[in-house]
């Protein structure tokens, strides 16, 4: 086995799935070389992961490749709950689109991540590995050390700045970092099947809430449709996997079994767990090396892409010297305490639709047949407001009153001053934005204070009503170069009015860094300064990340 000579990058990536591929565009998207180390040669051919949210598809509208994810998606299905005797009792089917994406869309992994590797093409200084393999890791204060083996035996080392491991809920990474997960093992398994040619129609997730075997059929893209069936404690998980017990499991729900094209199937454990530090040193877990939890609310992959959107940006800004290194500390602490929290959803959840006991199933069926008479409760479930959305208490946080302050900021249309109907983040770009309603925030700063924020890259967005101008041609525009556009649904004056505050700054991931007053804008600019170097090179300016 020979070695070859060390290599250098400023991030390597360990797992290119969907989370290391999602990581790997975002840091493209922002001039940060990097390079991304797969074990696989080559993308598994089945589906895995099936649901994606509107958080996901918002930080794949930042990175350029939502509209080509959807063309394999089947938009705004609804999740129906079916009782034993086959009636619907619960229709679940949100239809806010408060971040510009519908909240329930159903993928394939493998179709989703061919789509992923394809972006990565688009930047030269981004470079996928396959077929290599991460043997062990050393780090000091300034730099992170990889020791990588390819297929054919030979090693050489890669020395990165920082290291962003993604290789999974067996994370070899976490292990060599000497990372503990946190949790449970659940004893009950599931055996997960994907089938082609179904005669079925049913274009939902049904989740068949039965005592005498829980299971949940997903409606797939492309003729494809997923089972996954509760194996008893006194059921043998490799015998039920076998072809003729699938059949039998999925007999009663498709006219003709025989018809069924068994493409997989695999019995499963589900965990959860979430990982007792997210960041070690310069190496941070994100995905599944850093928590695992049940499928119940389908959040594993999401909540996976929230820590990329998290922590994408973080890792860029302090590589090009925007923001101090201190500021990565903030990924764990912003990302832990939710993750832990969708786990607990999902344990929930899944304790009251998939009960094995009759009596248990009885109180739940009671609970949602009740729920139709209380339209607050009712909109409660229907809305899928019981998703609980990350409210940042501390980190890249500039401290203020604002209701919305460390909330994600809503994406709704708005007209450009060529008439043009845009999505707000394309408007806002993949960087920080100062974000005005009705008032232009640069006319609120000093000379020196706007050259400041223009050094962070900031983009400054004044919104005004719609149709506040004099005419089409005579909109309100900006003497400083602030793009201007026009609230067009409405949907920014509610939110604005909803805060008390009509000055947001906004970070990459789209939360609220901070809010105020026109007038206090020069004190929001000297706070956000804790979080910026304070020597800092011209040469590391992040200029336009677009």
């Amino acid at each position: 086995m020979s070695e070859e000579k060390s290599q250098r990058t400023s991030v390597a990536i360990v797992g290119a799935g969907p989370n290391g591929a999602a990581m790997a565009n975002m840091l493209g998207l922002y001039g940060i070389d990097t390079v991304v180390i797969e074990k696989t040669p080559a993308i598994v051919e089945f589906p895995r992961a099936v649901g994606m949210d509107d958080e996901a598809l918002r930080l794949f509208q930042t990175a350029g490749l939502a509209d080509e994810l959807a063309r394999d998606m089947i938009q705004n299905v609804p999740l129906r709950m079916y009782k034993a005797n086959g009636e619907c009792f619960a229709d679940i089917r949100p239809t806010v689109r408060e971040f510009g994406w519908w909240r329930r869309n159903i993928f394939m992994q493998q179709l989703a991540e061919k789509t992923l590797r394809e972006g990565l093409a688009r930047y030269p200084h981004v470079s996928l590995r396959t077929s290599e393999e991460v043997t062990a890791i050393a780090q000091d204060d300034s730099s992170v050390t990889l020791t990588v083996k390819r297929d054919d035996g030979s090693t050489y080392s890669l020395e990165a700045d920082y290291v962003v491991a993604a290789d999974g809920g067996r994370s070899p990474m976490r292990e060599m970092l000497g990372v503990k997960l946190e949790g449970t093992t659940h004893p009950i398994k599931w055996v997960v099947v994907d089938v082609k040619n179904a005669d079925l129609e049913q274009p939902c997730t049904a989740l068949n809430c039965d005592p005498r075997r829980p299971n949940v059929c997903i409606y797939l893209p492309f003729n494809y449709r997923r089972w996954e069936f509760l194996v008893f404690p006194h059921e043998d998980e490799n015998e039920i996997a076998q072809p003729e017990s699938i059949r039998r499991l999925v007999a009663p729900y498709v006219k003709d079994v025989e018809r069924l094209e068994i493409v997989r199937a695999r019995t499963y454990t589900h965990h959860s767990r979430v990982a007792d530090r997210f960041l070690v040193g310069r190496v941070a877990l994100i995905g599944d090396a850093a928590h695992l939890t049940p499928p119940w609310i389908g959040q594993g992959l999401n909540a996976g892409l929230r820590d990329v959107g998290n922590l994408a940006w973080k890792v860029a800004a302090v590589i090009k010297g925007v923001l101090a290194p201190g500021v990565l500390r903030t990924y764990d602490s912003e990302r832990r305490d939710h993750a832990r929290a969708m786990i607990d959803l999902a344990d929930t959840f899944g304790a009251m639709l998939m009960p094995t006991s009759r009596s248990v199933a009885f109180l739940r069926d009671s609970f949602f047949s009740l729920a139709r008479f209380a339209p607050g409760l009712r909109n409660y479930v229907l809305q899928m407001r019981f998703k609980p959305m990350p409210r940042y208490t501390n980190g890249v946080l500039v401290t203020g009153q604002s209701p919305m302050l460390g909330k994600m900021m809503v994406q709704p249309d708005v007209e450009t001053a060529g008439g043009v109907r845009r999505k707000l983040d394309d408007v806002l770009g993949p960087w920080f934005a100062i974000v005005g309603w009705r008032h232009d925030p640069q006319s609120a700063l000093s000379p020196q204070e706007r050259a400041r924020w223009a050094s962070l890259g900031v983009k400054f967005v004044q919104v005004q009503r719609s149709r506040s101008g004099a005419s089409r041609e005579g909109r309100v525009c900006s003497a400083f170069g602030t793009e201007c556009v026009e609230d067009v649904d409405n949907a920014l004056a509610d939110w604005f009015e909803a805060s008390g505050q009509s000055v947001a700054l906004v970070r990459p991931d789209r939360y609220v860094a901070g809010q105020c007053q026109p007038s206090d804008l020069s004190a929001l600019s000297k706070a956000f300064g804790e979080f910026v170097p304070q020597v800092r090179s011209p040469a590391m300016e992040l200029g336009n990340v677009a």
